[in-house]
Order: C-alpha cells, then structure tokens, then sequence
C-alpha cells in the first residue's frame, strides 16, 4: 500500500484534501489508490490528496529540480495528485492547508506568523505566512505568495457549457497551470466590464451548470480550469474590487474553491480595469488576492477537520 495508514483531512475554503506526511519517502500513491481515497463514497473524499515529501523524493521531479528546490530552501514539496489521480502543477488552497497541517503535526517549525514557510510545487517555490484573522475572510489564515502571472489577448476563447444554451468569451491566464477567466455578469459601471459581459449569453453565474466540463475553443492541449465571474463592485478611490465566482476545475469538476482559479480571476479583471486588489466570493468562502506587477498574493482560510486511520478495505479497488 503506497499511503500510510494514518491520513488527515484538510480544505482551504470548502476546496478538500486527504494530506499526510511522508519524510521517508515511502509512501508515494499511485493514480488508482488516489482515485480510491479521495472518492466521495468508497473512500474519504476530496477534490484532491497532498503528499508532503522532502523533493528527492517525489519521482516525476527531474533532478534539476530538485536541486533548484534546494537551493531555494525547500525541505517540502506538495506532492499534489488531483482526484482523477492525474499530476497538478499547483493547488493554492492547498499551500495553505499544507503550511497550516505543518504547523500542526510539527513538520516545520518556521511555519509560524513571524518566519514563512517555504512550499516547493511543480509551478516552482511558494512562500506562505499565517497573517491575523480578519472579520470578512475568518481565522486560520495564511498569505501565499503565488509568483508570477501572465494573462493572455482578452475574449480570444469561446466558452460553451454542455447543455446550456449560449456562450461566453474567455481569456487565458497562466498561474503556474492554465485557466480560461469568463466575465458572466457585470453589476458595475465598468465600460470594460460591460463590454466583457455583452458577449457573455450564459446566464447568471449561480445557476450554470457545472457539473459537466466545460468546452473550450481553441482547445488547450493539457486542459484547463475554466472560471465564471460575477464582479459586484469596483472602488476606483480604494483600488479595490468584489466578485463571486465559480469554477471546473481540470481532473475535477466543480469545487467549491480554487486558489490559483481565483489568482487567475483577479489577474484578469486587473488587466481589464486597472484594479489591484479583489475580495473573491465562492460557494466555500471568501478570499483576498492582491495582484502586482510581478507577483498575486492569496489570502484565506485553512482548515484540518480530522485525523483518520484506514480500515483495511480502504485501498481495495
């Protein structure tokens, strides 16, 4: 059996994880047994499973990497397996759930308010730091510098939902992972975004239906997340911006979060209304991202809600 028989269950605003640590470099899962673990009825469930490992010993990691891991001070890797078992490059709810299950378990003693935590993921090195609890976003909160962000031409993806009539346009935002950002719906006085939600005809954000995978043309090879937005306010005086969103995520399907799907949506609304920092509202929570020339930085809540063993037909396939 490739996951030890002590496991932890942890989400970052409702986006849910099976984590455990691995310092000996044992327990490294197959697709199946990640399939089997994090399914909702036969396992324990999640939208995904954290192996916390030293990066020697995560094997799809080519040893530049890991020595470039190295040198930048990494002594844990997210080792992050999506739900249909495949790889994924990042996971921004899961840093925080990662450095929060640190904390707790006494992996790291650096994770603590006053030093940060340094995160390896296949989309490079992350920093994360516990800030002070906030009366909008909650306790338990952790700072995640996501590094850099690229967005791509504006409205050149059509976005079409299986089942649903009409369709959105969307554009390409690179996060360490691919996303597809669709402006559904505007309630401000934005000339971009009014424009951006005239050529949008799916309807309200809240009643898509996004159990099924969206469709996306051109088609991106690897796949993508694919996010819906409805921006409620923009403050030009404060620089600051809200907006709900929703998401289906690649490997997954709908989640009630998605860090770097968040990061992607305020990248994207900053490149169309020259706001930097956006309060962010999805079915789990509410989060902050600060976009910067050169870095976003994700603010929200982590939670660890149980410590299980597993019976011995938990892995049986």
């Amino acid at each position: 059996m490739s996951v030890p028989d002590i496991v932890y269950k942890g989400h970052g605003t409702g986006n849910d994880f099976v984590i455990y640590a691995d310092p000996d470099g044992r327990y490294e899962p197959t697709a199946k047994e990640v399939r089997r673990v994090t399914d909702r009825h036969f396992g324990i469930g999640g939208d995904g499973l954290i192996r916390l490992a030293h990066p020697q010993d995560v094997t799809d990691l080519s040893p530049e990497m890991v020595r470039t891991m190295q040198r930048n001070g990494v002594k844990w890797f997210m080792d992050y397996r999506n739900a249909d078992g495949s790889l994924a490059q990042m996971c921004g709810n899961g840093t925080r759930v990662s450095a929060l299950f640190a904390q707790m378990v006494s992996l790291e003693s650096t994770a603590v308010a006053s030093q940060d935590f340094i995160l390896g993921t296949r989309a490079g090195v992350k920093s994360i730091r516990e800030v002070a609890d906030d009366p909008i976003l909650g306790k338990s909160l952790f700072q995640v510098d996501m590094g850099p962000w690229k967005v791509g031409v504006h409205d050149r993806y059509a976005v079409t939902l299986p089942g649903t009539e009409g369709l959105g346009r969307g554009t390409f935002a690179d996060l360490g992972n691919p996303h597809i950002v669709v402006v559904t719906q505007n309630r401000t006085s934005s000339p971009a975004l009014l424009e951006q939600a005239k050529l949008s005809s799916l309807g309200d954000v809240a009643d898509l239906d996004l159990t099924k995978t969206p469709m996306v043309e051109p088609i991106l090879e690897d796949g993508q997340n694919v996010e819906f937005l409805d921006v409620v306010m923009i403050d030009e005086a404060s620089d600051h911006g809200m907006a709900n969103m929703r998401v289906n995520e690649r490997g997954v399907g709908e989640t009630l979060s998605c860090g770097t799907g968040l990061c992607a949506s305020a990248a994207v609304l900053r490149s169309l209304t020259g706001i930097n920092h956006w309060t962010l509202g999805v079915p789990g929570g509410k989060l902050r991202v600060d976009v910067e020339t050169d870095r976003v930085l994700l603010t929200g809540a982590a939670r660890i809600v149980a410590r299980i063993e597993l019976g011995d037909g938990a892995l049986q396939i």
